[in-house]
């Protein structure tokens, strides 16, 4: 287990400080993003909890800020000083939530896709103050995903409008967590991230392991989704061919237009159409004091 720089290499570092930057940028930025939806939930015990997994959230991007900072990054200048398209989170995180029933579902299924990612560097990472934080961070995730489930169980369940919502919402999020775990293995040309242990599976694998888990909820709800499990395999097969185009203003995904990964990454890259309201939201919220 490696707990300061002292014991890193050069490679060991840098690879560390990328995982780190999208972590905490991810986590950062999942807050303005719940938040607008947060406050039209339609309880006062359902509020509560949304504005719950918003303190969390800014909580775990701070753990990871914190991190960075022992790395020698500077917190301030992550979080305030960077321009929009610098910052590094998921591209599920620069879209609009416009409706309870996709903020739910996002608790369902991009929460997931973070327990996914966080619970194997939790279990295998070789950065050992990142381990011991992740404990934390583990259990407040677990009830943001039981929060989602829950909440997606019943709209489904409650009416065929609230259900027609729900299947609106996982018609653009199911595939934007599949696309959440990167490049198929097979196109990577090398992954630091394996090599040097800070993180245990590969793309390929995390992805199952949030197949695994998402499809059979889908399943229960009856929710139409592009994916199933195949017995012969014994695993689960997506019903299109990766990579697929995004239509980010109807949140629309083109499945018979071929695309390479590289049209993918200019897209991450470029950010999303919330992006500039998120991060503005965000750094909004500084407070310059003179003394």
């Amino acid at each position: 287990m490696i707990e300061s720089t002292e014991e890193m290499t050069d490679g060991y570092k840098k690879a560390l400080k990328q995982i780190l930057i999208v972590s905490g940028d991810t986590e950062l930025m999942s807050a303005p993003a719940y938040y607008d939806q947060s406050l039209n939930a339609p309880s006062l015990d359902a509020r509560a909890s949304c504005i719950s997994v918003i303190q969390d959230e800014l909580g775990h991007g701070h753990i990871a800020y914190r991190l960075l900072e022992d790395l020698g990054e500077d917190r301030e200048e992550l979080i305030y000083e960077r321009e929009p398209h610098e910052f590094r989170n998921t591209y599920g995180f620069d879209q609009h939530i416009d409706n309870f029933a996709e903020l739910v579902t996002a608790h369902g299924m991009f929460d997931r896709a973070g327990i996914v990612l966080l619970s194997d560097i939790h279990e295998n990472t070789s950065y050992a103050p990142w381990k011991r934080a992740l404990t934390k961070v583990s259990k407040e995730e677990q009830f943001h995903l039981r929060h989602g489930e829950t909440w997606m169980r019943r709209l489904a369940n409650n009416s065929e409008k609230t259900k027609r919502q729900l299947q609106e919402a996982v018609d653009w999020m199911f595939p934007m967590g599949v696309e959440w775990f990167g490049m198929p293995d097979d196109k990577k040309k090398h992954d630091d991230q394996l090599e040097y242990r800070i993180k245990g599976k590969s793309n390929d694998e995390l992805r199952q392991d949030w197949l695994s888990r998402a499809l059979p909820l889908m399943n229960e709800l009856d929710l139409d989704v592009p994916a199933h499990y195949d017995e012969d395999s014994d695993e689960y097969v997506l019903d299109y061919d990766m990579p697929v185009a995004f239509d980010e203003d109807n949140k629309e995904w083109r499945f018979d237009e071929s695309i390479s990964w590289s049209d993918v990454m200019d897209r991450w890259r470029s950010r999303g159409p919330a992006n500039e309201k998120y991060v503005n939201l965000i750094q909004s919220g500084k407070v310059d004091v003179e003394v």
